[in-house]
């Protein structure tokens, strides 16, 4: 009987538990949409609730939900109604291909009268200098025609449209309220979210961890942010931001899917990562796309980088403009100095195809990504060790050298300082910091954008510090417009030491690729700094500090009333007025900026500079 009984509660139970399990898979689509829109219903709250509370404090979640919301909704319309769309907007598609012989030349005309009446109005605001970043723009890309692989054959709407697409990356972010505040605002919440990586250093090395900076304070951030990013992969989200921002340089720039592709990869991670992204199809690129990945790759940095520049104490602001203006501009230069003369044979649909992570579950991600990132954290050690040692021995060699000529004070910096002194005076740099930019951008293609930016720190140290701007006739630091574009220019992985790691890693992916990744990792090379220089330009165009606009009232107030003489405003407003003054000898001196003479004598008191003798201007008071 006890054995029957058992039986019968057990055929009930199976059958209970059967017609449930029925249920769930008869249903399991809606349930799962009762489930999400739970949880949905649950973050709305959330998020109204924050925006009840206190707005201004939420507005950060407001703005993420609804781009959130905005993007969703915009992907389901898009998949829904996309033939309809095309449809419907075919007769304009026809109306164009009919009268496009003859409304291409309206619109660029158009838009050269658009950029030559800006540049006047710009000019008139803000003065001469926004002119010479300009003509440095236009400069390198005359000087990239002729040494284009085949002249003849450059397509010019990859070359515009991307420089265009930088310039108006730009303007919304250096030119705009929003916009500006919007990239100090994501700057700001870069450095909080990275300084999060001090608690895993002070439990790994202690309280003292600080005290060896690079090693244990900034290395780890590489680790860390590899982490996040494997955690964004395993989650999709990266991938459907990098199709994103491909399909609009694909749109706009009209590169082909897998360079698009490839130059939104790049923003996000290194020119090693970004070629595993699309290993499958690299034998089958052709020499053009394959010049182009290998240049986005130079031009750009990767992100888990990005937390030891800002360490440094560089512009989160400045390096997250530079990291995304440098997309398109890799593409504009690549097109230009290696056209396509191959007809593409990877799809839009092939190339928009991303691999999904390897990883089991959200821990096993951040482990992986982690991991991930030794060898990353071991190849800066290894090669800021190195190179920073190489210097010193260059430069001991070099004053050796240059001792038996009389000339002790010969250096690599001095050497890089004339050879790259024309490209950083057609950035926009003025003549007097010229040199020390130029030796920036020696550090940055010889040895390292480490090292580079580990000097440029420095001079923004010493700028902050307000001190005398020469010491014994040489100089400390730079003006902050200076500083601005020399960031933007070394923003890019451009340097010897990367090709070596570009030919190594691409060859081990597509081996039967061998010769052309060897022939062509130069030319890359060489385009990718250009690229960064082309992002300098367009920095040195659209940037501007409010110290530029009011240095009269600056000035003004502070010599005239007794106010401090030594915060980094009056700094640059001497510096400004210093670099732009004529002297001719003792009592004739015209000072730049219309300015008086009791400014000028101020400064040139106030900042003992070795290029003006301070005798030569008359009193005036």
């Amino acid at each position: 009987m006890r054995f029957q009984l058992c039986l019968r509660k057990k055929l009930h139970l199976e059958r209970k538990y059967g017609t449930v399990r029925n249920f769930s898979r008869k249903h399991k689509t809606t349930l799962q949409y009762i489930f999400w829109g739970i949880l949905l219903a649950g973050y709305l709250a959330m998020v109204i609730a924050a925006c009840a509370l206190n707005f201004q404090r939420a507005v950060p979640l407001f703005v993420i939900t609804v781009a959130a919301i905005f993007f969703v909704v915009w992907d389901h319309f898009m998949a829904k109604y996309e033939h309809q769309i095309e449809e419907l907007l075919s007769p304009g598609r026809e109306f164009l291909d009919d009268h496009w012989s003859w409304l291409k030349w309206v619109i660029w005309s158009s838009l050269i009268l658009g950029v030559v009446f800006w540049l006047i109005f710009d000019t008139a605001k803000l003065g001469q200098r926004q002119l010479v970043s300009f003509g440095g723009l236009i400069m390198f890309i005359i000087l990239m025609f002729p040494f284009s692989k085949n002249p003849t054959k450059v397509r010019w709407r990859p070359v515009f449209w991307g420089i265009g697409l930088q310039f108006l990356l730009g303007l919304i972010i250096l030119r705009t309220g929003p916009g500006l505040m919007a990239f100090q605002w994501l700057g700001k919440q870069v450095e909080t979210f990275l300084e999060h990586t001090d608690a895993g250093a002070l439990f790994l090395f202690g309280e003292n961890y600080k005290d060896h900076f690079f090693a244990f304070k900034v290395l780890p951030m590489v680790i860390f942010f590899g982490a996040i990013v494997s955690l964004l992969y395993y989650l999709r989200l990266m991938q459907w931001i990098i199709r994103k921002i491909g399909w609009v340089m694909l749109v706009t720039v009209g590169s082909s899917p897998i360079e698009s592709v490839v130059a939104a990869v790049n923003i996000f991670v290194g020119l090693a990562e970004s070629a595993l992204l699309v290993r499958p199809y690299l034998p089958h690129v052709t020499k053009s796309e394959l010049h182009a990945i290998m240049t986005a790759g130079f031009s750009t940095i990767a992100g888990n980088v990005l937390g030891i520049y800002i360490s440094f104490g560089i512009s989160p602001a400045h390096l997250l403009t530079a990291s995304v203006m440098s997309a398109p501009a890799s593409l504009a230069v690549a097109k230009l100095f290696w056209p396509e003369t191959e007809t593409p044979k990877i799809t839009l649909k092939n190339a928009m195809k991303m691999g999904m992570s390897d990883s089991r579950n959200l821990l096993d991600a951040a482990s992986h990504g982690a991991s991930s990132s030794i060898s990353v954290v071991a190849h800066i050690a290894v090669n800021m060790i190195a190179f920073v040692a190489l210097l010193s021995f260059v430069n001991s060699a070099l004053s050796w050298f240059g001792n038996m000529f009389d000339y002790p004070q010969l250096s690599f910096e001095i050497i890089c300082s004339y050879i790259f002194m024309p490209f950083s005076l057609m950035m926009g740099v003025n003549w007097q910091d010229s040199f020390m930019v130029a030796k920036l951008i020696g550090y940055k293609t010889f040895f390292s954008e480490f090292v580079a930016y580990d000097y440029l720190s420095k001079l923004v140290d010493l700028r902050k510090r307000s001190g005398p701007k020469f010491v014994d006739g040489v100089q400390q630091y730079m003006s902050i417009h200076s500083e601005t574009i020399a960031t933007y220019a070394l923003c890019g992985f451009s340097n010897i030491c990367s090709l070596g790691m570009v030919i190594g890693a691409f060859t081990s992916i597509a081996p039967t690729r061998k010769h052309d990744i060897a022939s062509e990792a130069v030319r890359a090379l060489i385009a990718g700094n250009t690229a960064c220089f082309i992002t300098a330009c367009i920095a040195g165009i659209l940037s501007s500090t409010p110290v530029d606009i009011n240095c009269q009232h600056i000035l003004e107030n502070t010599f005239a009333s007794g106010l401090p003489q030594n915060t980094t405003d009056v700094v640059s407003c001497c510096q400004s007025l210093l670099s732009s003054t004529v002297a001719k000898g003792p009592r004739e001196v015209i000072p730049g900026g219309n300015h008086s003479l009791y400014f000028l004598k101020s400064c040139c008191e106030l900042l003992k500079p070795s290029t003006l003798n301070c005798s030569w201007i008359p009193n005036t008071f």
